[in-house]
């Protein structure tokens, strides 16, 4: 629960940056509840829909050398637009992409700086010591 709600925040910070930077993506009530909404529906979208939509392309994937990724992630913002129209806009599909691209590195900073990807084989404060005791016979 603590990584989606890091998650939502990261989204909503996201996006609005993303709604600052990207011309055709406009949130017309720019306040922390509407920015909080459009992250849970972007972070519920993306644990659920995401997933399904990256498997079902998994070709194109492939053949793009994961450029393709970029176009799910401004997909994921074209639905995510649909769902809640009074809060979030975006003219086109184009605009949709740029602000895919720029939510993914926004998302991957916070995120690495957060640490809500890291788990116990990256390192960190849950970082298990070797079981293997090892003596130099000198």
């Amino acid at each position: 629960m603590r990584k989606f709600i890091l998650r939502v925040i990261i989204y909503a910070v996201g996006i609005a940056l993303v709604a600052e930077i990207v011309p055709g993506i406009h949130i017309p009530n720019d306040t922390l509840s509407t920015l909080i909404i459009i992250g849970v529906v972007f972070g519920i979208l993306n644990a659920i829909l995401k997933p399904i939509i990256a498997f079902l392309t998994c070709p194109l994937v492939i053949l793009s050398l994961g450029l393709f990724v970029l176009v799910i992630n401004g997909v994921m913002l074209l639905i995510t637009a649909a769902l809640i129209p009074a809060r979030l806009q975006i003219d086109g599909f184009w605009p949709a992409i740029l602000g895919g691209i720029v939510m993914s590195i926004i998302s991957l900073v916070l995120e690495r700086v957060l640490g809500v990807n890291d788990d116990n084989n990256r390192g960190g404060k849950n970082k298990r010591e070797p079981d293997v005791i090892i003596m130099d016979r000198r």
